[in-house]
């Protein structure tokens, strides 16, 4: 028989999930009342907010109503986990379609060469000016890890870190290059190696430059291959569209279910690091709008253009889900030609990522380094942390974990205990939020500044006022 406190609970879980559902509701009405994309995004963002706030504020004050916001995040992690998984679905076969079809169109591999080095360097220098400002805004909150308590949790997360600090250690510059040499294609387009896209990135470039090198000989069986790719891309861009749909939907049950989880005390413990990590996060958001600035173009117009994905990329923590949206953005709203959009996007969510592989090991170390009497604000301390920092953003692709990893690769390179990192793991969420956001930034403005100093960027497209939808990209396709 299933008691009281069982139905009472199964009550307000079936009034949360009505209360959803409503919401759900509501942002259909929008979309069919052909409200912008961005509209559609913020609205759910919102709403998922207040939806969260609501729930934390009525059932998160013993562990039988705790139990209620278990219960509805797992229904709406349908929706927002759901959301990623397809997206996460196509990647690879985009990133595939779209580089080879960017390569048959190129002019040889001088041109591959110049979007590579270009988007890669791009991606490491604002690597580097990313640990900069962590490091200043370290110093400028006076953050250390001197006195800071340890709780069950932060111990265990210490251990972890220590436990996996072999793994960082075991990845050296020459055998993660190798790495990103697929020797099985296939097994890569299943994304089953940390460095699978990297990999896929590499076999499309082989297919394109393999497709362009029969151009002369066999112009009719080139032309058939060329038109294979084409209706390939068009069936691609149509799921992409499809899936993109969606994105309101899920931005409201990914936020909903992080803000009713969070634990606002531990927050209030450490706030001091969330505002200082949040200050730094901002300060390199105005760096990629200066640079976009600098190259010519509205940096107004672009920060409302990118929105969107940064909206998802803040709500699902995932650089590698938001490719899609990544492209997207840059293809159809800020007008980056899609080879270019790709490499940005492939290359952004695995190597130089400003806020995971930057920031963060930046201001640990920082924070760290008085615990073993270092003095972090010398100059030879911070000229070598950069270094390793922008280097050590390079390895990130080849374990994975994204800041977790990065952090350990940076201070166990400088001889720094790693376990301390574990302390700040009740935060750990909300920071990873931002700092995913900030990733997807960078690799937006690596792909729109490649493409405006080659001269490829539509213009017309970039200062277009149209709002993009979901529905025009069905319409291009």
């Amino acid at each position: 028989m299933i008691g009281p406190i069982a139905t009472y609970s199964t009550i307000f879980v079936l009034i949360n999930l009505a209360i959803a559902v409503a919401i759900g509701g509501l942002m259909y009405r929008q979309q069919r009342k052909e409200a912008t994309f961005t509209v559609r995004v913020l609205t759910g963002l919102a709403l998922g907010v207040l939806l969260g706030a609501a729930m934390h504020l009525l059932y998160s004050g013993d562990a039988s109503t705790a139990a209620i916001i278990t219960t509805t995040n797992a229904y709406l992690d349908i929706v927002g986990t759901g959301y990623v998984k397809l997206l996460q679905m196509i990647v690879m076969p985009l990133i595939m379609v779209s580089i080879v079809g960017a390569i048959l169109k190129l002019n040889g591999a001088i041109e591959l060469g110049k979007i590579s080095a270009l988007t890669i360097g791009t991606l490491l220098a604002t690597t580097a000016v990313a640990a900069g400002i962590g490091i200043m805004m370290a110093k400028f909150f006076g953050l250390t890890a001197v006195g800071l308590s340890s709780a069950a949790a932060e111990v265990a997360r210490g251990e972890y870190l220590q436990g996996t600090l072999a793994n960082a250690k075991a990845i050296s510059l020459p055998s993660l290059l190798l790495s990103f040499i697929p020797t099985n294609p296939f097994l890569d387009i299943t994304g089953a190696r940390k460095t699978s896209t990297i990999a896929v990135v590499i076999f499309s470039i082989f297919i394109g430059l393999s497709a362009t090198g029969i151009a002369t000989a066999n112009p009719l069986l080139f032309a058939s291959f060329t038109q294979f790719v084409n209706v390939a891309h068009a069936i691609i861009m149509r799921m992409v569209s499809m899936v993109l749909r969606l994105t309101p939907y899920g931005v409201f049950a990914l936020i909903a279910m992080v803000v009713a989880e969070s634990s606002y005390a531990d927050i209030l413990k450490l706030i001091n690091f969330v505002v200082a990590s949040y200050s730094a996060l901002l300060l390199m958001f105005g760096v990629h709008l200066c640079l976009i600035a600098g190259a010519g173009l509205n940096p107004v117009k672009f920060a409302k253009k990118i929105f969107p994905v940064l909206a998802f990329a803040f709500t699902s923590r995932t650089s590698m889900g938001a490719i899609p949206m990544n492209v997207q953005t840059q293809t159809q709203r800020l007008g980056t030609p899609e080879g270019i959009a790709n490499f940005a996007a492939s290359f952004g969510a695995t190597i130089g990522q400003n806020g995971c592989a930057g920031i963060y090991p930046a201001m640990l170390a920082i924070m760290i380094a008085p615990t073993v009497g270092i003095d972090p604000f010398t100059f030879s301390f911070i000229a070598q942390l950069i270094a390793i920092v922008t280097i050590g953003s390079i390895g990130v692709a080849g374990v994975g974990g994204g800041a977790t990893f990065a952090a350990l690769i940076v201070l166990s390179t400088m001889n720094l205990p790693v376990a301390l990192a574990g302390l700040l793991i009740s935060v750990e969420p909300l920071i990873d939020m931002g700092r995913t956001a900030l990733n997807v930034s960078g690799a937006i403005t690596a792909g729109t500044i490649t493409s405006r100093v080659l001269g490829e960027t539509d213009i017309n497209v970039f200062n277009s006022d149209a709002e993009f939808t979901t529905d025009e990209a069905e319409q291009r396709v």
